[in-house]
């Protein structure tokens, strides 16, 4: 057993997913960065997830299989967190999809940035396996002003961070009913805190089950969907066909071919926003507005009433 303090310590809370949290698990191991411990987190679990989680033989894992927890279950991720030895914290969702080069990208970012809180952009796949871009830059003011004040936009697993910010701000928030790890996040970056964006995507992050949404319950995703369903543009790399199956199979099937799949789907969001962005310049600038009809005829009527009263001939 290793002895030494891994890279990366990363955390899967899971709840009754055993259908996909094998495919969460299996993308972690796939990394290209071997140096992490992973975390399994089993929140009050009643089907097979332990079972699913003790089948992998890899020794980088640590399963605690721990009584349901209020809310969402964040005391026990801070049962795990505190038990973690990493340097770095990242996170993996049991129902999302880790790419290959997921713990390398950012951990590299967070080295070489020097921050202390960095993330990449997010992907979200639709319930029919439509995968849309969508991006928060929190490195421009205004967009962290709207992300602190309005609503989190960035999945847990675009997330990684040192140690020591988790350490500083307190772990998460034990006592909220949803949305502790906004409330991390917020006590992580602050208003002025500097953060690292990694434009290029590093994950997939699919619709919880509980949501019953297509779009997740994300209105700016769902405007994105209804871009993809009506655009015979929309990249094919950005469509993953779903049939009677979990949208999280079709994709981990696609992502075997790796760093092909991978690149496509890249350079098929690269794609998604460049023609975004060529589409709102090609739109033609509203006209200028017209005087009020009303105004115009109470001009007129005045200009003859003036001419009535000065004598001119009408």
């Amino acid at each position: 057993m290793k002895t030494t303090a891994p890279r990366f310590s990363v955390l899967l809370p899971t709840h009754n997913r055993s259908d996909v949290v094998g495919l969460a698990i299996a993308s972690t191991l796939a990394q290209s960065e071997p140096d992490f411990e992973l975390l399994v987190v089993c929140d009050g679990c009643t089907d097979t997830t332990v079972d699913v989680v003790r089948s992998f033989a890899d020794p980088r894992i640590r399963l605690l299989d721990l009584p349901k927890a209020p809310f969402f279950g964040y005391a026990n991720r801070n049962v795990a967190l505190r038990q973690a030895r990493g340097r770095l914290v990242a996170y993996a969702a049991h129902d999302d999809l880790l790419f290959p080069d997921h713990l390398a990208a950012l951990g590299d970012l967070l080295d070489r940035s020097g921050v202390e809180w960095a993330y990449s952009r997010p992907l979200w796949v639709s319930t029919d396996g439509c995968i849309v871009p969508f991006g928060t830059n929190l490195e421009l003011a205004d967009e962290r002003q709207n992300f602190l004040l309005r609503r989190n936009t960035i999945p847990s697993s675009c997330v990684a961070h040192t140690r020591t910010a988790l350490e500083r701000c307190g772990y998460w928030p034990e006592d909220s009913p949803a949305g502790a790890d906004w409330i991390l996040w917020r006590r992580m970056i602050g208003t002025d805190l500097p953060v690292a964006y990694l434009r290029q995507p590093t994950t997939l992050h699919f619709s919880a089950d509980w949501r019953k949404s297509r779009h997740a319950c994300m209105e700016q995703v769902r405007t994105l969907l209804e871009i993809a369903d009506g655009s015979a543009w929309w990249p094919p790399a950005l469509r993953i066909p779903v049939v009677a199956e979990p949208e999280q199979v079709a994709a981990w099937r696609a992502m075997q071919h790796r760093r092909e799949w991978t690149c496509a789907v890249r350079r098929g969001v690269e794609t998604v926003v460049d023609r975004l962005a060529w589409n709102v310049i090609q739109q033609p600038p509203p006209a200028a507005p017209e005087p009020p009809r009303k105004r115009r005829g109470l001009r007129k009527l005045l200009g003859r009433v003036g001419d009535r009263l000065l004598g001119s001939p009408g």
